[in-house]
């Protein structure tokens, strides 16, 4: 999960914001508080290679990226908590672990 799964779901949400809210790499690192150079990476996909293709995640994940952007209070590791928690509570973690089923 760290190697993979974080990565995967920090890539979803920098490019929600990119794409979803029209941030540029420079704000969406800063709102992140990662440097500009790892969301890059994210977004040229060096970095979280797996792609996220269950819906009802990738909707959380939007969800995660507007509470951010709005600053709601809500930060990347508060974000990325809780999709953590969607995914264990789903059993979509160990899927996860076992075989990549958030993968393309």
């Amino acid at each position: 999960m760290i190697w993979n799964g974080l990565p995967a779901i920090r890539k979803e949400i920098a490019e929600s914001m990119i794409n979803n809210f029209g941030l540029t790499q420079k704000e969406t690192a800063e709102m992140l508080g990662i440097t500009p150079a790892a969301v890059c990476q994210y977004v040229s996909r060096k970095r979280g290679k797996i792609d996220i293709i269950d819906e009802h995640l990738i909707e959380e994940i939007n969800i995660s990226a507007e509470r951010i952007v709005k600053e709601d209070g809500a930060t990347l590791l508060t974000e990325t908590c809780r999709i953590c928690r969607i995914l264990k509570s789903s059993d979509m973690f160990s899927l996860l672990i076992e075989s990549n089923v958030i993968q393309k």
